[in-house]
């Protein structure tokens, strides 16, 4: 009867992708509180009869953020309040594309961002384990008119809350492809920031630009992140359905072999790096049946192999190390 309970777990555990492997992080890890400001509410309280008011009140409020939201997603300079006075009002009161509903959508759903906000507290406590001299940035909620669901600069960090209000939402038929869909989801947003975060502080330190040594560098990123996010299966880590995640486990071996037979590992041409690399509803190089990214997939499962054959690696050595070759060869991957 055990023996039967164990193997059942593990066929579980196999189907729901889950991290297995080496542990990083200590289970009493120092806590971090990252500081959510609500610009998404504030830019909603705009009313057109008061509009010149309440933009005074935004500059004032959030001067950095104002700044780059009216120049960035509404396309405005700044010091043209003018045309600000009449573009706001339209922005947030239209209905041709849907703005006006979606904001309405937006704000309802996060209304409490409690489970949010303790993710990120969890994932930058973490970053902050492995560097810490890593200021955490200030997050600033905001709408985007279907823009951006990530804006970055060096103190701030901007997420387009109306790009995750779940993959059924009407209004993403009219501005995204369905393969896109998937992660345009609340619980979504935890990752896509973490990850963002890493590929912007971590460098690409190869000295070559094959797709060997791109597959590597998203391979490490991506694996640093499932270790920051260890209880969520993997196949929610790298944005794909469960029966994306399990068609590449089933092909593995195939894939790898026709990457070889072609020998695109060394090719440097762009149109084979966005094959393998670049979002899309699947991935040409290999098949119209493999998820788009599958070089990333590869290069995460390189990597973990690489770990698991190198215990005396640290992860903060892994994301240094620049090459690729060494990675490949050390990892004794035989899928």
């Amino acid at each position: 009867m055990m023996k039967r309970l164990i193997i059942s777990i593990l066929c579980i555990l196999a189907l729901t992708g889950c991290h297995k492997g080496r542990t990083y992080f200590p289970k009493d890890i120092e806590p971090q509180q990252v500081e959510m400001v609500r610009f998404d509410q504030s830019i909603q309280n705009v009313h057109e009869a008061s509009v010149a008011q309440d933009i005074r009140v935004l500059y004032d409020e959030y001067p950095e953020f104002m700044t780059l939201w009216v120049e960035d997603i509404l396309g405005i300079p700044s010091a043209d309040t003018a045309y600000l006075e009449q573009a706001l009002p339209q922005f947030l009161n239209d209905t041709l594309y849907g703005f006006k509903q979606t904001n309405a959508v937006e704000r309802e759903q996060f209304e409490d961002i409690s489970e949010l906000q303790s993710s990120l507290n969890q994932a930058f406590a973490k970053i902050k384990y492995l560097y810490p001299e890593t200021e955490i940035p200030t997050f600033y909620l905001f709408v985007s008119g279907f823009q951006t669901p990530i804006y970055f600069n060096d103190e701030l960090i901007g997420i387009g809350a109306d790009m995750y209000l779940g993959s059924d939402y009407e209004y993403y038929n009219r501005v995204v492809y369905e393969y896109q869909k998937q992660t345009m989801r609340k619980e979504c947003i935890p990752v896509d920031v973490v990850s963002a975060y890493l590929f912007r502080t971590i460098p690409y330190t190869s000295t070559k630009s094959r797709l060997l040594d791109q597959m590597m560098y998203r391979g490490k990123v991506m694996y640093l992140t499932a270790q920051i996010f260890d209880q969520m299966p993997a196949y929610e880590v790298m944005g794909w359905t469960k029966e994306q995640w399990k068609w590449c486990e089933k092909n593995e071996r195939a894939i790898w072999h026709l990457v070889m037979d072609k020998r695109d590992l060394f090719k440097t041409e762009s149109l084979i790096l966005t094959g393998y690399l670049n979002d899309g509803p699947f991935t040409s190089e290999i098949s119209q049946d493999a998820p788009g990214r599958l070089g990333i997939w590869l290069g995460w499962r390189i990597v973990e192999s690489y770990m698991e054959h190198n215990e005396n690696v640290t992860l903060q050595e892994l994301m240094t190390e620049g090459d690729a070759q060494k990675i490949l060869e050390e990892s004794y991957y035989k899928p």
